[in-house]
């Protein structure tokens, strides 16, 4: 595990079942002066103060059943030392311009030897790191580029300089997913059979975790599509290994993202390159992960300050076109960096990316003179929509479930129907997720309304992803203005609630100030209909499969399994040994 997670990041709270007890070690008493053989009296021992008990995600998501000890052993390797032990490690490949884009500058040399590193950023890292600082959304991506490409940043030390030859903004790989996200709504509302209806939002890993380890009966309903980590994976390692002749295992991937739970996304077995890669389906070839290492906002500080490097020192600029190098493809170079981002990033889509919104706005694009109606929930991470007609006739119901309290209500509401095996108990008829009328018991025959959504976007965390566990908290702020300033003192005391809710608030800001960090030059992207952004990554997404020669059902859709609990189950004798080999396999030679 990171060791900057701590019990206070568990910002949502699920009681513990009965399995999900940690037993509590028993330590020797200390030896006492006292006489033996005197008669100690209840009114002469003195009370006990225990510690308070010290909880890691491994004992809080292992006890309900969500990570195996092979998945935990996979987790630990990902932190900001394997990112620094991977680059003193192993030379970059070194790559440079030529007359068609980049090429590597000595094949033969090179790819047996060293790796190509990539990176790929969330825009919630950019709004955390601008909150601490202080600064824009654009300068915070100016710094991270600086940092992890510029000469100024890991290149300026370690045992090779290496660093980051291409930092891709998952941006662009979350707009290729919101338009496959609205295709998929789109066929399921035709009566295409799978995912069944409602489809429920795949992009959260704690959220799919909790799906495949606790409620199987949910995967049917899973959006089939990758995330946007996974699908950046995917993409920067089939290009550069096709365009480069470099092999995916030489190519090595670093995602920073706000979520400790992208950790246990990135050690999927169904995320390497066994997925799409034909070659790999030898025995002799292990699979390589699409994303070799995953580090939070917060770690991202520590990185940077294991190699001395201040971050907001750096050059709040972008880098020069000298240092810059072409993506291998034209027409993909011109969808990762063009800064084009044709999703705005506002209140009403959301912190987390923007899935519901980008449904409604296609479907009410399909639908001209359709109207998109709000209502709230229970509370605010619960969020119902409508797209009424002109009649003033439902067209689609979608609704946002954030936060594990909401997500349980949403799963009961899910929960197939058990019928009575008394003998001439009466059986209630009710409505399916999927719209088909089926026998229901009486305690759930006042299913709720979720039974008619088309959509639900599901995300683990409460208010989103801004509010992801490895995002950087006020205290780590609180530090730093310390350290830069002598007139702020370091204040030791825990926030207070209040004080936690106006810091995510300036999170949140920073993440919708993006749009407004745009270039004029790049003004255009506003007047681009939703129709026209569609045929435009439509087009993108088919060179991109023409270009690899695989198909785009195996680039950009995944599956889901049951996994079975293994808590209260003795551990098999040979379980290191299990752990060892797995790690073996899926960690790209970890």
């Amino acid at each position: 595990m990171s060791a900057i997670l701590s019990a206070d990041d568990l910002n949502d709270f699920i009681s513990p079942g009965v399995a999900c007890i940690k037993p509590v070690e028993s330590l020797p008493q200390k030896q006492s002066n006292e006489n033996p053989y005197e008669v100690t009296t209840e009114d002469k021992v003195q009370p006990e103060n225990p510690p308070p008990a010290q909880i890691s995600l491994t004992d809080c998501l292992a006890c309900s059943g969500c990570v195996t000890s092979a998945e935990a052993v996979l987790i630990s390797l990902q932190s900001h030392n394997e990112v620094l032990n991977t680059l003193d490690a192993q030379p970059e490949i070194r790559l440079v311009s030529g007359e068609n884009w980049t090429v590597v500058e000595d094949s033969g040399k090179s790819t047996d030897e060293g790796r190509i590193f990539v990176a790929s950023v969330s825009p919630q890292v950019r709004a955390s790191l601008a909150a601490t600082y202080g600064i824009s959304e654009k300068e915070a991506n100016h710094i991270i580029h600086q940092f992890l490409s510029g000469p100024n940043g890991l290149r300026a030390g370690g045992k090779h300089g290496s660093g980051f030859s291409w930092v891709v903004d998952t941006n662009s790989l979350r707009e290729a997913v919101l338009v496959l996200t609205a295709d998929e709504v789109s066929e399921s509302l035709m009566g295409s059979s799978a995912p069944k209806r409602p489809i429920l939002s795949s992009a959260c890993p704690g959220w799919i975790c909790y799906a495949e380890k606790t409620h199987p009966f949910i995967l049917p309903h899973l959006s089939r599509l990758k995330s946007p980590q996974a699908l950046a994976g995917t993409f920067l390692k089939t290009v550069i290994s096709k365009k480069l002749g470099v092999p995916a295992s030489r190519i090595w991937h670093l995602s920073i993202m706000p979520c400790f739970d992208k950790k246990l996304e990135a050690s999927r077995e169904e995320l390497t390159d066994a997925a799409w890669n034909r070659l790999s389906s030898g025995e002799s070839n292990t699979p390589v992960r699409d994303v070799d290492c995953v580090i939070t906002s917060r770690e991202l500080l520590s990185l940077a300050s294991s190699r001395g490097i201040s971050l907001p020192n750096l050059p709040r600029k972008s880098l020069s076109q000298s240092l810059r190098l072409p993506f291998p493809d034209p027409a993909l170079d011109a969808f990762l960096f063009s800064g084009k981002s044709f999703s705005r990033q506002t209140i009403a889509s959301g912190t987390s990316g923007g899935y519901l919104h980008n449904v409604l706005l296609s479907l009410q694009a399909r639908n001209p003179g359709s109207e998109i109606v709000t209502q709230r929930g229970r509370n605010a991470d619960v969020v119902d929509y409508t797209l009424m007609s002109p009649e003033g006739e439902p067209i689609l119901k979608a609704a946002r479930y954030y936060g594990f309290r909401n997500i349980q209500n949403l799963v009961r509401k899910l929960k197939p129907a058990r019928v009575s095996r008394l003998p001439g108990a009466k059986v209630a008829t009710g409505q399916t997720a999927g719209g088909r009328r089926q026998p229901m018991s009486r305690n759930r025959a006042t299913a709720g309304s979720s039974m008619d959504y088309a959509y639900v976007e599901v995300m683990a965390c409460p208010g989103g992803c801004t509010n992801g566990g490895g995002q950087i908290r006020i205290g780590d702020a609180r530090e730093f203005n310390a350290q830069h300033d002598a007139s702020v003192t370091s204040e030791t005391s825990k926030p207070l609630p209040h004080e936690q809710r106006s810091w995510l608030a300036r999170v949140d800001e920073a993440y919708y100030s993006a749009d407004s960090d745009m270039d004029d030059a790049v003004e255009d992207v506003r007047t681009v209909s939703v129709t026209e952004n569609e045929d435009r990554i439509h087009k993108t997404l088919q060179h991109w499969s023409a270009m690899t020669d695989i198909p785009l059902e195996k680039l950009a859709y995944t599956t889901y399994r049951e996994v079975e609990s293994d808590v209260g189950k003795p551990s098999a004798p040979n379980d290191t040994s299990r752990v060892v080999e797995l790690a073996g396999k899926i960690g790209g030679g970890w």
